[in-house]
Order: C-alpha cells, then sequence, then structure tokens
C-alpha cells in the first residue's frame, strides 16, 4: 500500500505456535500415564518451543526473503491552481509518490502485487521501479496485467540479472486453519525487507477487497491475521510455516486512520488467499498490459436508485414493503432488467424484464426473473453475485435460485470463455 497514506491499509500476518510440550511417561500398573511438567521442567519445555519456533521463522526469512520485491512508483498528477486568472498558465504538474511489496513468482521474473500498488489515482503509475534483496539498484518495471477487481498486478522488471530472481513457492490456502503461523513480508512504511510473525485470525472473512464499478469494493472472502502490519505491506507475500506463500497482504482494518489520515495497525489485517492469485495468475500473464476482469453472467439489474452520481443498481430489499408487495416481489433479490446474448445467462435460460416503470428515486424493470441465492448462499446485489464468481475459473459453474411470478426454479450456470472476456 501507499505510504502517502490510503484510508484502508495492506499487510498480512504471522505469528507461531509452539512445539508440543515434552512430557513425561510414568507408568502406572501396566498403563502409562502422561504427565505435564511443572516447575523448572515446564520452564525449560517452554524455552524449548520457542526456540525451536524462532528457528523456524529464521530458516524461513533466510530461504524466501529475497524472493521479496520493494516496489516504488511515482505518478504526474496535473493540478489546477485556483488563482490561474491571474498568471499565465496555471496547471501545475506534481508528482505522487508511493510504495509498495510484492514477490517473484516466476524464473521469468514475474512478479505478484496489488493493483491499487501500481494503479495509482488515476488508473496506473507513470514509473515503477523495484529493487530485490542483494542489490542496491533500482529497476524499472512494466505492467503485464491488472486486475482491479481483485486488487491484484503482475509487473515485470525490464533488466534484472538471473540469479536475483527468487520465485516464492506458492502454497494452498484451502488447507488453513484459524491458529496456523503464518510469517508477513514487506516494507511497512517504506522500510524495506521487514518481517512480522503471527496467527491465522480467521480463514473466510468477507470484506469488501477489490475495486469494481464506481471504485467500490467487491466483498470476497479474505484471510485474517493478527500480524503487525501497516501501509506499504501492500502486495507482499504471507507465509506459512513451510515457507510457502497462502496469501498477498492487502489491507488492515485501523479505526486511528479515520481520524489520523494514516492508517495504523490495529492487530487485524487481511490478505487475499493465494489460491485466487493462483487462478488468475495465467490470465495476467496473458493480459498484455491490460485490464483482466472478474466473470460476469451476463446480466444488467432490473432495479436501479437515484443517486447524486446518478443511477446505481441495488437489490430488492431497497424497496418499501408496500412497493415489493405491489409488484409481487420476494423480500431480496437481485432482479434481472436484461440478458446478454452470447454469454452465460443468456445460454441458461434467464430472462429479463418485459415493462420498465419509474418511480420516484428510481427505475424498475418488471417481469424478469429474480436471482434470491447463488450456490445456496442469499444475494440481494450484482457484489453479491460478484463475490461468488470471484474465485471461479472457466469451466466452473454456479446454481442459481430463480424466483419469478411466485414461483422458483433452479438454474445451472456454466462459465464458459465468453464469461471472462
Amino acid at each position: 500500500m501507499k505510504s502517502r497514506g490510503m484510508a484502508v491499509l495492506l499487510v498480512v500476518l504471522g505469528l507461531g505456535l509452539g512445539a508440543t510440550l515434552l512430557r513425561d511417561q510414568v507408568p502406572v500398573g501396566d498403563a502409562r500415564v502422561a504427565r505435564q511438567p511443572s516447575g523448572p521442567a515446564l520452564v525449560q519445555a517452554e524455552a524449548a518451543g520457542r526456540l525451536e519456533n524462532e528457528r523456524n521463522t529464521m530458516q524461513i526469512v533466510a530461504k524466501y526473503e529475497p524472493g521479496l520485491v520493494y516496489i516504488s512508483t511515482e505518478q504526474d498528477v496535473t493540478t489546477q491552481d485556483p488563482f490561474a486568472w491571474m498568471m499565465e498558465g496555471g496547471a501545475q504538474t506534481q508528482v505522487q509518490r508511493g510504495v509498495g511489496s510484492g514477490f517473484f513468482v516466476n524464473r521469468a521474473g514475474d512478479i505478484l502485487t496489488n493493483y491499487h500498488v501500481v494503479a495509482g489515482d488515476g488508473g496506473g503509475a507513470s514509473r515503477i521501479t523495484v529493487r530485490v534483496m542483494g542489490s542496491s539498484k533500482a529497476v524499472t518495471a512494466k505492467v503485464i496485467g491488472m486486475a482491479p477487481q481483485y486488487d491484484l498486478a503482475l509487473i515485470r522488471p525490464s533488466c534484472l540479472e538471473a540469479g536475483l530472481i527468487r520465485p516464492m513457492p506458492l502454497g494452498n490456502s484451502d488447507a488453513l486453519k484459524a491458529g496456523q503461523k503464518v510469517i508477513a513480508m514487506g516494507a511497512p512504511f517504506g522500510l524495506d525487507f521487514s518481517v512480522s510473525e503471527g496467527i491465522v485470525s480467521s480463514v473466510a472473512r468477507q470484506i469488501p477487497i477489490g475495486f469494481g464499478l464506481g471504485g467500490q469494493g467487491i466483498t470476497q472472502k479474505a484471510i485474517q491475521t493478527d500480524a503487525a502490519i501497516n501501509p506499504g505491506n501492500s502486495g507482499g507475500p504471507l507465509l506459512d510455516s513451510a515457507g510457502n506463500v497462502i496469501g498477498i497482504n492487502t489491507q488492515i482494518y485501523s479505526p486511528s486512520g479515520q481520524s489520523t489520515g494514516v492508517g495504523q495497525s490495529a492487530g487485524v489485517g487481511f490478505a487475499i488467499p493465494v489460491n485466487v492469485a493462483r487462478n488468475l495468475l495465467p490470465r495476467l500473464q496473458a493480459a498484455k498490459g491490460g485490464l483482466v476482469s472478474a466473470p460476469q453472467l451476463g446480466i444488467k439489474a432490473g432495479l436501479l436508485a437515484q443517486t447524486g452520481q446518478g443511477f446505481i443498481p441495488v437489490g430488492v430489499s431497497a424497496l418499501s414493503a408496500a412497493a415489493r408487495q405491489e409488484w409481487r416481489l420476494p423480500d431480496a433479490g437481485i432482479m434481472v432488467g436484461a440478458v446478454t446474448p452470447g454469454l452465460p445467462a443468456a445460454r441458461a435460460g434467464l430472462r429479463g424484464g418485459t415493462r420498465e416503470q419509474q418511480f420516484r428515486g428510481g427505475a424498475v424493470s418488471l417481469g424478469g426473473d429474480v436471482i434470491t441465492a447463488v450456490n445456496g448462499k442469499a444475494v440481494d446485489g450484482l457484489e453479491d453475485l460478484q463475490a461468488v464468481l470471484i474465485d471461479r475459473k472457466q469451466g466452473d459453474s454456479v446454481t442459481l435460485k430463480v424466483w419469478n411470478a411466485g414461483k422458483t426454479r433452479d438454474v445451472k450456470v456454466t462459465l464458459d470463455a465468453a464469461a471472462f472476456r
């Protein structure tokens, strides 16, 4: 994440569970009863556990930290002088700088990081440089692919000695358990090549991570950690006790940041599960510097609310009970206003609205399907639907619970190649 202060910060976790305490075995007749150590024996056992944990952490850091990358960005931002009428010209160009983290994923030198690290405030940094351990030289890098909805990006240095490229092994985030030890690497507050340790606090925390239309986050599953992570850790790896990357640091919960403007660790950090990134890597590598989108079913919302920024899609629950009763709608769900030909929703037989109606504060398309659940999980907006689709790949299927005119049906939708264009 950027050191100049964003409302939400990024990082990962790490802490460790000590080794199993040594136990004496005391014979009692034909049985053997385990006895926990006490007094000096307990102190000695705890010290042995701490020492073993320290050794594990140091071994992982020594072996895999060379795969960590320190990322610096610069973005040229043009501002308008409010007193421009008093002088010739008026537009001024300022350089905004930021820092973040990343890590090598292959021998070609591809570096995985967060989208927000390289995107800046306007869709892309003007200059990106990277530096690795063992070299004091910073080299330029270019964007290979960006996936805003996932908050992930892939960059590649222009010229870097092959010996300095040290890929980190990718683990399996689906196998994570709460309480596991994790190690976070990154550059908090620009302090490059820093390490912290913690545990997995939760394996399936639902939070807004990516950047969708209008800049809003897309809710998806994240790994929660208690590791000390701060701005600058964004994009850095979260490793397990075997040295495998199991997450990409992305955000922290920072109550102090709301008042100071600079987020600080409160012991609640989030990381993108590495399995999401693994599924996305082939598409990022083939993006040729462009954007990679999350899969889409091909539907347009049938219920829009009017705001100061224009019309935005909302769920059925936004309507009053009287309106839902008048239009014979369920209590919650996604109204399908239109279905795009050639995309999965159309192939599966979903139906869009047949008549449109304006009302005070919005517009509705009536007569179409209402999606009330996806894979058994209730949904009430396009963001809920996207949260289910976010980690799917080509060939996967989802089952929709669809309501229409008081009747429900199950619709199986397969994500074909068209869903990923």
